[in-house]
């Protein structure tokens, strides 16, 4: 489901049902659980993203989409790297030029 791990699986999917199938209050289960309403809030709130029940990316869009920005980023770095050595090869091919 989410990137990181700080919870374990299980414990990620027995909030997601308390508050989905049982119908608790994601505060409670929160408590119940020793973490953070906020983090149960996201859990059901990506959840129900996933299967439709909620507009907004799904978990593998949003994969996807950090997986394009660091494609995009390493092609502006390589893209940089070859503006400039075109141009320190036209310096150099200019230099042979004059001799």
């Amino acid at each position: 489901m989410g990137a990181t791990n700080r919870y374990p699986d299980e414990i990620r999917r027995r909030a997601i049902e308390e508050v989905t199938e049982r119908g608790r209050n994601a505060s409670e289960v929160a408590r119940d659980l020793g973490m953070t309403q906020t983090t149960v809030s996201t859990w059901v709130r990506q959840y129900r993203r996933d299967r439709g029940l909620e507009p907004g990316p799904t978990s593998e869009q949003t994969a996807r989409i950090k997986e394009l920005e660091k494609e995009v980023a390493d092609l502006r770095r390589t893209n940089e790297i070859l503006k400039r050595a075109s141009a320190f090869f036209a310096v150099e091919a200019d230099r042979t030029r004059t001799r």
